[in-house]
């Protein structure tokens, strides 16, 4: 393996980060990724100052064209778009876990859609990897001043994609396993009792499944839970996982992976899900699970 492939092999896990917070979506980030790989492959080695910097630069300028292209179609989309989940390795420490659960969330993800393309570079690249003001300005080609002019903009835009409580992990996770199990146990007091008052689920079914955009209440939750569990009895299966950074669940049917479900709690409550039904979007986590 020559040089030139060894330096992108090592950088491209933080490649296929930029352009995963980017664009949402990891089928369009390897896209992105493969591409920046031909242009790297054809770039003269030699020549080149700071290759990870070139690298990084090409990424996020070929990601913000992408994603120019993607929120055209967005605005398309059937239903209410979320982002594609993914399954995420535990972290080594608490604090890799509660960075990696602000950075990656689908919460997260879905409202950096609110940003331009430019804006959402800037503000990955300087609050996510931590990058130069003088760094950003050469990726997103404007000056330093206006570079610093998106971010701050960015981050009053995206207070709300915070969490709204701190809650660590292990009470997190077990929580989740509390619902898991009153899930899978057809328990209704049990899944209305996890569940807060104004607790809302946010769906995504991509018009190929049916799916709640937005659902409030937790009794209403709850009662869409268990008719599931009812119906389905025992071919349903929940597994809790770390997805995005975060505990989450998968929910199957018959074996089949029939949702991704991204939860936030208060550390006693689950207050605000986001579901992935759509197919497309769970493909890879079901090819992951066998399935």
């Amino acid at each position: 393996m020559d040089n030139a492939t060894l330096i992108f092999k090592r950088l491209r896990p933080r490649l296929q980060g930029i352009a995963y917070r980017m664009l949402g979506s990891l089928a369009e980030a390897e896209e992105v990724v493969q591409d920046v790989w031909l242009r790297w492959h054809e770039a003269a080695h030699d020549a080149l100052d700071n290759p990870d910097g070139w690298l990084v630069t090409v990424t996020t300028r070929l990601a913000i064209d992408r994603y120019r292209a993607v929120k055209v179609q967005r605005e398309h989309y059937v239903g209410q778009w979320l982002p594609e989940p993914h399954l995420t390795d535990s972290p080594s420490s608490p604090e890799q876990i509660l960075e990696r659960a602000d950075e990656l969330s689908l919460a997260f993800l879905m409202v950096l859609e609110r940003l331009s393309p430019e804006a959402r570079a800037a503000f990955v690249m300087r609050e996510v990897f931590d990058a130069d003001y003088a760094d950003v300005a050469r990726m997103i080609d404007k000056s330093e001043a206006a570079c610093r002019q998106l971010v701050s903009r960015a981050k009053t835009q995206l207070k709300e994609a915070r969490p709204r409580y701190e809650v660590a992990p292990e009470t997190h996770e077990r929580l989740l396993r509390r619902f898991a199990d009153a899930i899978t146990g057809q328990d209704f007091s049990v899944i209305r009792d996890l569940l807060a008052d104004d607790a809302e689920l946010i769906g995504d079914g991509g018009g190929k499944v049916p799916a709640f955009a937005h659902l409030e209440g937790g009794q209403r939750i709850a009662q869409l839970f268990y008719a599931t569990a009812l119906r389905h009895r025992e071919a349903v299966r929940v597994e809790v996982v770390r997805m995005n950074g975060q505990w989450g669940l998968l929910r199957f049917v018959d074996g089949v992976l029939d949702s991704a479900q991204a939860i936030e709690t208060d550390g006693e409550r689950v207050v605000r899900i986001h579901s992935q039904r759509n197919p497309d979007k769970l493909a890879r986590i079901a090819a992951s699970r066998g399935h």
